[in-house]
């Protein structure tokens, strides 16, 4: 079993050289070792908690290794929830290593990946939700992704639970009212009002599935798959929404023999784009494979961006461009962009269905390419459902959301059946149990352990 009775170290700054790095402690005896390694000891004893005091550090040999600011922080009111300190030293690798050797002789031991939150999780300082939404925001690399992460790290994804939650509890307690007085022939609650409450919760369940779908592009970023034949001007769109020449561009077909993968903010919004080699009968092996890797891009891909010749777009390649859309999934979406329209006639008119709402572009010339980027954040905005603040974002939490929903579905069952209130009563108590995983307030080692390790040390 996990113990707290440790005090704890790690190096919390990034790894490598700079400025300033730090140190950060966390235990019963956390400031008391720490002031062991101090020149003045008790300056940093009699310090408040919270303020940010001048000292050094000695070495074994009680020669300076480094002039220090220090705090305290005392229990409960540190991050933690425990006794802490943190030492902000220069950012020597060689002075990082020796403050926490210089520790690890005073008993201290090295924390593990996500130990500190981990000990903040355990002294309720926050629930298992918020401590999740802790990792998701040192990794956050867009601006969507970090707001969704700070909105469930102040608890609405939480506050959410919680309130299904308490709903339920009310629900079960009716239940058990009807068992206790059935025999009386007392009615505590009706059936069908008990019915109509079970299909809100249930309704409000699946708002926040459906909110996964948002949550995880904006987590992951979306996989955008640039396609199209041979020449089209794929790779010259890419280095446009790049705005680097990250792809060869070449008017002779077939420059492109495999997939480029590169990422792009575009409005808060991270996408994954991959330029293909172009489809069409291959000439070679070599050919051959580039060809089967568009079309597993295009398999995997959340956005397609099917890029055409205006020049030469024609009724087969309406009914090409038809033909593609039909192959698509329910979780894919097409955006038709044709191409080079700098070198069409001033005659020429591309027939195009409304249907297919294509779109015109000039790659080469700049063209309407920020209507193309509006698009393509349009399309990722209108994935959203419910409440912009509450969307889930992690797969464990998607995961007990989908057994909740499982088990309110046999509770709606065993209420339209007119089964005994027992039946009913446990389905629902089970559907509690599976939002308390996503709060923490079900949960076991194995599961900790899992969330944690993927923290990075010192946090």
């Amino acid at each position: 079993m996990y113990s707290v009775d440790r005090t704890i170290c790690a190096i919390s700054s990034p790894a490598g050289t700079g400025a300033i790095a730090i140190v950060r402690l966390s235990g019963e005896k956390a400031i008391e070792l720490s002031s062991n390694i101090l020149q003045f000891p008790e300056k940093f004893l009699k310090s408040k908690s919270g303020q940010l005091v001048f000292n050094r550090i000695l070495d074994e040999n009680n020669e300076m290794l480094d002039e220090i600011m220090i705090v305290k922080f005392k229990s409960p009111h540190s991050y933690t929830g425990e006794n802490m300190t943190e030492i902000y030293c220069h950012g020597s690798n060689f002075i990082q290593n020796e403050i926490v050797n210089l520790l690890l002789r005073q008993g201290v031991c090295i924390a593990k990946p996500g130990e500190f939150t981990k000990r903040a999780f355990l002294n309720s300082k926050m629930d298992l939700s918020q401590s999740e939404a802790v990792a998701d925001i040192i990794s956050s690399n867009s601006s969507e992704f970090h707001r969704l992460a700070i909105n469930q790290m102040k608890g609405k994804v939480s506050s959410e639970i919680n309130l299904l939650r308490d709903k339920m509890i009310e629900l079960t307690a009716l239940m058990e009212l009807e068992l206790d007085f059935g025999e009386e022939d007392v009615e505590f609650a009706d059936r069908n009002n008990i019915l109509e409450l079970m299909l809100q919760l249930k309704n409000r369940v699946k708002v926040l599935i459906d909110s996964f779908r948002y949550g995880n592009a904006i987590k992951t970023g979306v996989p955008v798959v640039i396609a199209g034949e041979p020449n089209t001007g794929k790779s010259t769109l890419l280095n446009v929404l790049l705005k680097e020449e990250r792809a060869i561009v070449s008017s002779s077909p077939g420059t492109t023999r495999d997939t480029i993968e590169e990422e792009l903010i575009i409005d808060g919004i991270k996408f994954r784009l991959i330029d293909t080699a172009g489809i069409r009968k291959a000439k070679n092996k070599i050919e051959n494979e580039g060809v089967k890797r568009s079309f597993d891009s295009i398999k995997k891909a959340q956005l397609i961006l099917l890029v055409i010749d205006a020049k030469i777009s024609d009724i087969h390649v309406v009914r090409d461009m038809e033909l593609f859309q039909t192959k698509l999934t329910d979780n894919q979406y097409l955006i038709p962009v044709f191409n080079k329209i700098d070198l069409l006639k001033p005659d020429k008119k591309i027939n195009i269905p409304e249907s297919l709402n294509p779109i015109f572009i000039s790659a080469k010339n700049n063209e309407n390419i920020d209507e193309l980027c509006n698009r393509m954040t349009d399309y990722v905005k209108s994935l959203q459902s419910g409440s912009n603040d509450v969307i889930i974002t992690s797969a464990r939490h998607l995961e007990s959301l989908m057994s909740t929903n499982d088990a309110l579905k046999r509770a709606e069952v065993a209420l339209k059946d007119g089964l005994s209130g027992d039946f009913v009563s446990q389905d629902i108590r089970e559907a509690m149990y599976f939002l308390g995983e996503i709060t923490g307030q079900i949960s076991n080692e194995e599961v900790l352990g899992a969330i944690f390790e993927k923290f990075c040390i010192g946090k």
